[in-house]
């Protein structure tokens, strides 16, 4: 009986076509997997697109048990706030980047004066979306809406992420207690590190700052090859995050890896990062108090260039300036 000769490239060939399989296989297992435990809800605009892809990430405590409670920056307000707005974008060539927009923004709505941490909550998710497409510039394609208390899961699930603040702090408000330098932090304490506002010299502007520093240690440790290479971690990251978020009504697991890829790219030495620009942080409006003034013109010009591409990396806003 003549033996078949085995040629080594064939059987190269044929492992490689199996790992394919088996690879797409589990892909589209995945797929289903993550597609089938998101939860949608209705937030996208008809606004007319732009160049590149924008993402709004908000944070709120909606339906985190944490209104009015311990954690919560002011005991008197009841109802959600959405205190985190962060626009993430993505142009189809140059760098990506994530910019802050302050809680106490000043907006007008129906004539009425009022921050825009309170839009979502008095008129609606799409009405936020708008205020956010009209200070930007930029058509929101997808969102995200982070409850603040999934942020302690999400944390746990890598098993702490590392952060640096140069201060001591011990601020009852936020439940901070930290001490000058850099530690690696477990949930709880990543959650009050990104709410820390009332002890910063910077107010708001320094905690949006901190949770810009939150997100980059969050996608740096998801991303690196130890997580991505341990099966249960990325089970429990993965689960961790699907019940922390509610996202548009047309995301898809696609969406969200590409979301995950602009983070990375946008935190990291080649992306921009920073806040819009502004005229006064301490503007008085009857009714409303305190709040801050968009400088319209330095914004609009600054979004152009991140859509297009064409912005050099780095930190942008008002405070990088100064």
């Amino acid at each position: 009986m003549r033996r078949r000769r085995v040629r080594p490239m064939r059987v190269v060939a044929a492992v490689l076509l199996t790992l394919a399989l088996v690879i797409a296989f589990s892909a589209f297992g995945a797929w289903n997997w993550v597609d089938g435990h998101l939860e949608r809800s209705p937030w996208l605009t008809d606004a007319a697109g732009t160049p590149g892809t924008s993402w709004l990430l908000v944070g709120s405590d909606k339906r985190d048990g944490t209104e009015g409670a311990n954690g919560a920056d002011d005991d008197t307000i009841t109802g959600f706030r959405t205190d985190t707005l962060l626009v993430l974008t993505k142009p189809r060539s140059g760098p990506s980047s994530l910019i802050s927009i302050p809680r106490d923004t000043l907006t007008e709505i129906d004539g009425q004066y009022m921050k825009i941490n309170g839009v979502a909550q008095f008129y609606g998710q799409q009405a936020l979306v708008g205020e956010v497409e009209q200070i930007s510039g930029l058509k929101i394609d997808h969102v995200a809406e982070i409850q603040f208390n999934g942020l302690v899961s999400v944390v746990d699930a890598l098993g702490g992420i590392e952060l640096c603040y140069d201060q001591d702090i011990s601020d009852p408000y936020s439940g901070l207690e930290w001490a000058s330098g850099c530690h690696e932090a477990d949930g709880t304490t990543a959650l009050a590190f990104s709410r820390m506002r009332y002890a910063d010299a910077q107010g708001d502007f320094g905690r949006a700052a901190r949770q810009r520093q939150v997100i980059s240690a969050v996608m740096r440790k998801a991303l690196s090859a130890k997580t991505l290479t341990d099966f249960t971690t990325v089970r429990k990251l993965a689960e961790a995050s699907l019940a922390a978020i509610t996202v548009d009504e047309d995301a898809s697991p696609m969406s969200l890896a590409s979301m995950a890829l602009a983070f990375r790219d946008a935190t990291g030495d080649g992306g921009v990062s920073g806040s819009v620009y502004w005229s006064d942080p301490d503007y008085y409006v009857d009714g409303v108090g305190s709040s801050v003034l968009l400088d319209d013109a330095k914004n609009a010009e600054l979004f152009s260039q991140l859509a297009k591409g064409t912005h050099a990396a780095g930190e942008v806003g008002t405070l990088a300036e100064g």
